[in-house]
């Protein structure tokens, strides 16, 4: 995919995240918008933004919440979802003060998410491409979403990637059969620490405990 933002644009939206993770956690506080924030970052945008911690250069998930639609601008929406990924994900324990020296921040700037039109449930396996779509399965009260990175970081093929989606919104594997559950996909930059505090990078690669 083309970029729509750069590098700068990245760094500046890790870096905030970091700042948000950094004050929420330390002080209760949450920042303001940035008087400094460029224009095209003040544009609606989903965005999700991710914590792991590092252990012996690997990663284990310790928060991650996001908005998958454009109803916040950009930056707000990362201040409001760096929040959540520290003291408001509910498969995990608020962040400790103790831990963000060895917390990661990575931050997906998502496109609007697309409905995929099939006739047939084989053909979404044809549709989704690893490595560029994230996905968004929903079927009645149900909803999931995973990130285009994570099929790449677990090694999981389509297949794979479509059945652990309907697992994270409470489904079956085999959900994705059935012509009741619908499927949206989105793509995402992604942005990132190399290390926690460290340089930041467009693609951060973290091998997964």
């Amino acid at each position: 995919m083309s970029h729509a933002y750069s590098d700068a644009d990245g760094e500046f939206l890790v870096k905030l995240a970091r700042k948000t993770v950094d004050s929420i956690v330390s002080s209760e506080l949450t920042p303001a918008i940035p008087e400094d924030t460029p224009k095209n970052l003040l544009e609606k945008s989903g965005v999700f933004v991710t914590l792991n911690t590092l252990s012996n250069g690997k990663a284990n998930l310790r928060g991650c919440i996001g908005r998958p639609y454009p109803t916040q601008s950009l930056v707000e929406a990362t201040i409001d979802s760096a929040v959540d990924s520290a003291i408001h994900d509910p498969r995990f324990n608020m962040v400790e003060p103790d831990e963000l020296d060895s917390i990661v921040i990575e931050l997906s700037v998502l496109t609007p998410p697309k409905n995929l039109e099939y006739s047939n449930p084989q053909e979404l396996l044809d549709l989704v491409k690893v490595g560029r779509d994230g996905l968004i399965v929903a079927r009645g009260m149900y909803r999931g979403l995973l990130l285009p990175q994570v099929p790449v970081e677990w090694g999981w093929n389509t297949k794979e990637f479509v059945e652990h989606t309907c697992n994270k919104a409470r489904l079956a594997a085999n959900a994705w059969m059935d012509k009741d559950t619908e499927f949206m996909t989105f793509q995402a930059e992604i942005f990132g620490e190399k290390a926690p505090r460290g340089d930041i990078v467009r693609n951060p690669s973290h091998p997964r405990c």
